[in-house]
């Protein structure tokens, strides 16, 4: 059994890691390409694209293109802390005592027998990569997706965070209703002596239905630049108490209504610091955190669908080489949403509309009762499936869409047992149509908990990895937009001036193959030519 945490780590708002022992990797690669030492893997990657060249008549030439990149990789995982905003929510109080009971491989009675603790639902600990073909049976060797780099074991994560609640991790785990009872009695004394540092409110930003829960508050109810030397402080006195390599930090609290982008205010990074300085009132919470983090070079991620990352924030993460990643956590409907509407456009189905409706009676839900909130998470939803549309020319014209409505309803007696209903309409060969109906019943935090998980383990893995091109004189790191991260969001940032992927196999084709790349494998085509030419 793992450590309770003790007294000094619980009243700095953290539960410490088990401090697991690493084991050696579990495939070398055999290559001249990748090279392996004590501290670091080096591959040399070739990279095909096509490049698309039009000519005056219109006609297409498609050239193949081959770049040569390095990829290192430190193997040296370090200590890692998780700090979540909002950590007394649902999601955070379900993520903290699930990560205990895994650590302490907890089993516990319920209604329909004995359940064990698991990660199912994180893609990081729960699902297999192919790796290859067994020589000499042919046999298909796929292996766990944690094993293709060296990352941070989820059960060895610190973890501490704050919230707007005093209330310690063990109310909050009652007051979410999502765990069973037996489950909580386990991991009760532990998070009994967990404790939510205070966090900053601005009563404009959230739904007035949170305001009683405000009592864990720091001082001021506007941005300042006092809110953000706290936040830093926070992180640096987390890292230093818990002998941290390093943090990443999450945002799991409420759903924030939009911000305005105003010219002067939040359009450029200098225009953004001095907003804060100057206790504009467009200025987020969400958005004091992210540039607090920024500034300190620990990774942000937004797991609420607000824009956090105005313009100005965007830039000044480019300009200090922080990584940042968002929006929204992709869990259930809209997971499902853009894995049916990729397949039925890719059938050449033409899809016409989407209703989609859900009800739920989590916190969550009561935020989103306010409708400036709602706005946010419609945004967030209705977005999805934009780039599907956008690649098929033959079904949709210029300008054309499928018809898209969302609808939220706060319903207390559901709990966090989400009901949700959707519609998709679509035309199909000679003037027919096809209507595909849904009822999806999901636990929400459930399922939101693995995501914060695979999120931080990805987001920590990222700062690892260095790339350079062969005119490259030193290593880099990657873009500051983590859109890696996209399989886990709902509303993925991405760098200016690139596209944005919301279809779920490209996103986690994109997320296995980057890591492939990094021991120097090329992409599973999936053509298995091996076994179709004789």
């Amino acid at each position: 059994m793992a450590p309770h945490a003790n007294s000094d780590a619980a009243a700095n708002g953290a539960v410490n890691g088990s401090g697991s022992t690493t084991t050696g990797p579990l495939f070398t690669v055999n290559s001249p390409n990748v090279e392996y030492t004590d501290n670091e893997i080096k591959s040399q990657y070739a990279y095909h694209t096509t490049d698309i060249t039009r000519n005056a008549d219109g006609k297409m030439v498609a050239t193949p293109k081959v770049t040569n990149y390095q990829f290192k990789v430190d193997r040296k995982v370090g200590k890692v802390g998780m700090m979540l905003v909002g950590w007394g929510g649902n999601n955070g109080s379900t993520v903290t005592a699930g990560i205990l009971a895994n650590r302490r491989h907890l089993v516990w009675e319920t209604r329909e027998g004995e359940r064990a603790s698991n990660y199912y639902g994180s893609v990081v600990m729960s699902s297999t990569v192919k790796l290859g073909t067994d020589r000499k049976t042919g046999e298909e060797i796929n292996i766990p997706f944690h094993d293709m780099l060296p990352m941070v074991h989820p059960n060895d994560l610190v973890i501490g965070g704050w919230d707007i609640s005093s209330m310690n991790l063990a109310d909050a785990m009652d007051r979410a209703q999502v765990l069973e009872p037996t489950l909580k009695q386990l991991v009760r004394k532990e998070m009994a002596e967990m404790k939510p540092l205070p966090s900053i409110y601005y009563p404009d930003f959230i739904a007035a239905n949170q305001e009683d829960r405000a009592d864990n508050v720091i001082e001021g109810d506007k941005a300042c630049w006092a809110h953000v030397e706290r936040i830093q402080k926070d992180m640096r006195d987390f890292k230093a108490q818990n002998g941290l390599d390093k943090v990443i930090v999450m945002w799991t609290a409420n759903t924030e209504r939009y911000a305005d982008i105003i010219p002067g205010v939040n359009d450029t990074a200098d225009n953004l610091l001095n907003a804060i300085k100057a206790g504009h009132q467009e200025v987020s919470p969400s958005t004091v955190f992210a540039v607090a983090c920024i500034l300190d070079n620990v990774p942000f991620i937004n797991g609420s669908p607000q824009n956090t990352f105005v313009p100005g924030a965007l830039q000044l993460a480019e300009k200090h080489g922080s990584f940042i990643g968002g929006d929204d956590f992709k869990s259930g409907q809209t997971k499902m949403k853009s894995a049916l509407v990729d397949f039925l456009i890719n059938a050449g189905i033409k899809l016409t509309s989407i209703a989609s409706y859900n009800h739920l009676g989590n916190n969550d839900g009561k935020n989103l009762s306010s409708q400036k909130q709602f706005r946010s998470k419609e945004i967030s939803k209705s977005n999805v499936v934009d780039d599907m549309v956008a690649a098929n020319h033959l079904l949709y014209k210029e300008g054309e869409h499928p018809d898209h409505t969302v609808v939220i309803k706060y319903m207390p007696a559901v709990g966090d047992n989400k009901r949700a209903l959707d519609e998709y309409y679509a035309e199909i060969f000679m003037g027919g149509h096809q209507t595909i109906s849904l009822f999806n019943i999901c636990e929400d935090s459930l399922l939101a908990s693995p995501l914060i998980i695979d999120l931080v383990v990805i987001a920590e893995m990222m700062t690892r990895i260095t790339w350079k091109s062969a005119d490259d004189a030193e290593y880099k790191g990657f873009h500051s937009v983590l859109s890696v991260l996209s399989y886990m969001l709902k509303a993925p940032l991405t760098p200016p001036g690139t596209p944005v992927v919301n279809a779920l196999a490209k996103q986690r084709s994109a997320l296995t193959n980057i890591f492939r790349a990094c021991v120097g494998l090329q992409p599973d085509s999936e053509m298995t030519l091996e076994h179709k030419l004789f």
